[in-house]
């Protein structure tokens, strides 16, 4: 697993596709994610050690130039934030659920890996703007507590913080929905 992450969100596909490539050839990183998301976005997400990670982000910000809607850079990432992004992270009986949301792809994948740091919780899944009008959120589950707690870190991360909740013993029905 990469140690750092960034990503850069573009509102034009073919800038993001020359992104993508300016941001690979520009520093020894692993191409983690480059696609498109609604609506007519693209991501481009890169790995590895920090200051390669770094170099890369700056050619993709420079290259994107006007096309970056948002970026981030993250130099320690929570181990839990790629499954998360897949969606491939298994839960079991919730006691709480959270959803934290934003108008931008990177400040919730920002407020994901902050929630995850913050308390002991579960991230389920990091939604990246596919179908959801090009926003970004992320759904979390532990003891109430701890996921007000997390809900509570990811809420102060960026100007662009929509809303969230927590919901303490959600019905099974809507546990299955968010898995």
């Amino acid at each position: 697993m990469s140690k750092a992450i960034a990503m850069v969100e573009l509102n034009s596909i073919a800038r993001g596709v020359e992104v993508s490539d300016d941001m690979v050839k520009a520093a020894r990183v692993e191409l983690l994610r480059a696609s498109t998301v609604c609506p007519g976005k693209y991501i481009v997400i890169v790995g590895g050690d920090t200051g390669a990670v770094k170099a890369s982000l700056a050619a993709g910000i420079a290259k994107g130039a006007e096309y970056v809607v948002d970026h981030l850079m993250i130099p320690s990432v929570h181990e839990q934030l790629f499954p998360a992004i897949q969606g491939v992270q298994e839960v079991k009986n919730p006691e709480a659920i959270g959803v934290v949301e934003y108008y931008s792809i990177a400040s919730a994948v920002l407020a994901a890996d902050a929630a995850a740091k913050a308390a002991q919780i579960t991230l389920i899944e990091v939604r990246t703007g596919f179908a959801i009008g090009g926003k970004g959120f992320f759904t979390l589950t532990g003891d109430v507590g701890a996921v007000r707690a997390a809900v509570k870190a990811a809420e102060s991360i960026g100007d662009l913080f929509i809303g969230s909740t927590v919901i303490p013993r959600p019905a099974p029905a809507v546990v299955q929905s968010l898995l």
